[in-house]
C-alpha cells in the first residue's frame, strides 16, 4: 500500500487529527513529527487530486481531541513535579481502552496491521515528555529517572514517582555493643509492649540497642536531602561488640522521595561525623547510583580482623606458632555457629584463611590478626565451637579458646575499589 491509499482510507473512516493520522506512517520519513506527517499526507492528496487544500479544522474520533493537549498535559506534569530537585525524569501515558481501541480500529480501516504505525501511548510519552524536559530543563531516562510522570487521560490526572537517591561511603564504628542497624526487640517483637505494658527487655523502645550504625548516620542524610525516611544499606556486617576500623565498611544510604538531590558531600561527610559524636565517623561519601546497592549488598569482601584471644591454659610459643601456620592458608569448614543458628540456616560452609599471623602476649592471652575470605566465622576460627569449625586454633592447640575483642581492620571485595564512574553521580 501507499502512504496515499493509507491516509485515504483513513480519512474516509471520518473525521481524523494530523497526530493519528500521521501515526499511521510514523516509520516512514525519520526527522518528522507525527503531524507534521498528518499535514503532509493531506497536501499530497490535495495534489493527487488537483483539490482544495482542506486543512484539519477539529474533531477526531480517534484521540477525542487528546493530542492536541501536549501542551496542557506536559504544564500538569510540570507543576505536579514542583518542589522537588531532578535532573532525569521520565513520562508514561494511561490510555483508556476506548481510545486505545479506536486507534487499532483506525489502523484497521486503513488497511495496515494492527501494529502498524506508532501506538498512541508512544506518542503521548515522547511529546509530552519533550515539553516536560524544556519547561524544567532536565532530560529523559528511559532507564531509572530521578522522577517518573503518568498521565492519566481517563481522570485527567498526572501521578509523579519520585524515586530514592543514593550516598555511598565507608563507615568506621569505634565503640563496641552498637549494631549495624536498629535491632528490633526479640521479647515484644519490636513494639515496645507487652500485654500493654511497656516491655521490661528494651524499657519500651522497640529495639534491643539504643543506637546503631544507622541511627547515626541515616537520619542526617534524611534530614538533609528533605526525603520521607531512609534505610541503610551495609557490605555484609560486624558483629555488635566488635569494632569498625582502618579503611571502615562500604555501605549505602537510600533516601526515600528526597526533594534535595544535590547535596554537598564534604559538608555532608562533616555534619554525620558531628552526629556520630565519635562513635562511628564516616568518609568517602559520594552521590551514587541505585546500582550502587546492589554493588555494595553483594559485595563479596575479604576481611582482616585482629582479636585479642584468652586461653584456658597456659601456651607456649612455640606451640602457638605452630597452630597459626597449620591454619594459614587452610580451607576450614564450619557448621552454622551455635550462636547464630537461631537466625541462620543449618548447614556447613567451607571458607578460606589467606592469612593469619599473631602474639602471644603472655601465657594465656595473644593478639591475633586474620585476613579471612567472606563468610568465614572467625570467632568460631577461634574457639572450634565445640567441634563444629574444623580446623581451628583451640583444635590445634588443644586448648580452650575464646575471643574476648573483636576488630575488624577492613573490608576488601574482589572488584574494589569502588571507584567506576558508572555508579556515582560527580
Amino acid at each position: 500500500m501507499t502512504v496515499l491509499s493509507i491516509a485515504r482510507q483513513a480519512l474516509a473512516s471520518g473525521p481524523v487529527c494530523n497526530n493519528c493520522l500521521g501515526r499511521l506512517v510514523a516509520d516512514r520519513s525519520f526527522g518528522l513529527g507525527n503531524d507534521e506527517r498528518g499535514r503532509g499526507l493531506r497536501v499530497a492528496l490535495a495534489l493527487e487530486d488537483d483539490a482544495d487544500f482542506e486543512a484539519y479544522d477539529g474533531g477526531c474520533w480517534v484521540c477525542e481531541q487528546e493530542c492536541e493537549r501536549f501542551d496542557w498535559w506536559a504544564e500538569q506534569a510540570a507543576t505536579a513535579t514542583r518542589g522537588y530537585e531532578f535532573d532525569t525524569y521520565q513520562v508514561g501515558t494511561k490510555v483508556p481502552p476506548l481510545l486505545e481501541e479506536n486507534d487499532r480500529l483506525l489502523r484497521e480501516d486503513a488497511g495496515l496491521d494492527p501494529e502498524a504505525g506508532e501506538p498512541m501511548k508512544k506518542e503521548f510519552n515522547r511529546e509530552v515528555g519533550k515539553r516536560v524536559g524544556d519547561m524544567t530543563g532536565t532530560e529523559v531516562d528511559l532507564g531509572r529517572p530521578d522522577v517518573q510522570i503518568l498521565c492519566d487521560l481517563a481522570t485527567d490526572e498526572v501521578e509523579v514517582t519520585v524515586h530514592s537517591a543514593f550516598v555511598y561511603g565507608r563507615y568506621r564504628k569505634l565503640e563496641r555493643d552498637i549494631p549495624q542497624t536498629r535491632w528490633p526487640c526479640t521479647d515484644c517483637n519490636g513494639t515496645g509492649r507487652v500485654q500493654g505494658k511497656p516491655c521490661d527487655g528494651c524499657d519500651g523502645t522497640g529495639y534491643r540497642y539504643d543506637e546503631s550504625v544507622e541511627q547515626l548516620t541515616a537520619p542526617v542524610v534524611r534530614e538533609a536531602m528533605d526525603g520521607e525516611s531512609a534505610t541503610f544499606h551495609g557490605a555484609g556486617r560486624e558483629d555488635v561488640d566488635a569494632l569498625m576500623l582502618d579503611s571502615g565498611r562500604p555501605f549505602v544510604i537510600e533516601v526515600d522521595t528526597p526533594r534535595i538531590r544535590r547535596v554537598d558531600t564534604d559538608a555532608l561527610e562533616a555534619e554525620i561525623n558531628e552526629f556520630a559524636d565519635g562513635k562511628a565517623e564516616v568518609e568517602g561519601v559520594r552521590l551514587a547510583t541505585y546500582d550502587m546497592v546492589e554493588r555494595v549488598k553483594e559485595l563479596d569482601a575479604s576481611k582482616t580482623y585482629r582479636m585479642t584471644v584468652e586461653f584456658a591454659e597456659t601456651v607456649t610459643e612455640g606451640d602457638f606458632q605452630t597452630a597459626l601456620d597449620a591454619l594459614d592458608g587452610a580451607t576450614i569448614a564450619q557448621e552454622t555457629p551455635q550462636r547464630v543458628s537461631h537466625r541462620r540456616a543449618a548447614k556447613t560452609r567451607t571458607r578460606e584463611v589467606y592469612g593469619i599471623s599473631g602474639t602471644l602476649d603472655d601465657e594465656c592471652h595473644a593478639t591475633v590478626e586474620i585476613d579471612g575470605e567472606g563468610g568465614l566465622y572467625v570467632k568460631e576460627l577461634i574457639s572450634s565451637d565445640g567441634g563444629r569449625t574444623e580446623p581451628s586454633l583451640a583444635g590445634e592447640l588443644g586448648v580452650e579458646a575464646t575471643v574476648t575483642a573483636l576488630d575488624v581492620l577492613d573490608v576488601t571485595g574482589e572488584d574494589e575499589p569502588f571507584e567506576d564512574p558508572e555508579f556515582f553521580l560527580e
